[in-house]
């Protein structure tokens, strides 16, 4: 038996709104909330949250001297058609040359590490 439910995955970033339309750019739902404090309820999955934070510093990817913390595996049926997507929402490429590889690294507009992996 299980002591918990997931909730929810809770970013910190500068700006929630953004992160939140961003995040429902690539994996669709509805946004909800506005300031402080934002939610993406994701079609038929878990919500992610996001939460300001004043003084953000993304993590930094790779360094092995400060640890990224956590990221979002997306799997997606075409790496080409979603980067090409994820990239006109504003990601930002942090890992992307090996075209061999199943998965590819980017960067959401507020610097949170999340990979595209084929599905």
């Amino acid at each position: 038996m299980a002591i918990a439910e997931l909730g929810a995955v809770v970013l910190d970033c500068p700006d929630p709104g953004a992160l939140a339309g961003f995040y429902a750019g690539v994996l669709g739902g509805t946004v909800e909330g506005e300031g402080d404090w934002v939610d993406l309820r994701t079609p038929g999955g878990p919500s992610l949250a996001f939460q300001a934070a004043p003084g953000f510093v993304p993590p930094k990817w790779p360094a092995p001297d400060a640890s990224q913390q956590f990221h979002l595996d997306l799997t997606v049926p075409d790496l080409d058609a979603a980067e090409k997507e994820v990239l006109a929402l504003g990601a930002k490429p942090l890992d992307t040359e090996d075209r061999s590889r199943t998965f590819r690294v980017y960067a959401d507009p507020a610097g949170h590490p999340f990979c595209l992996c084929a599905c």
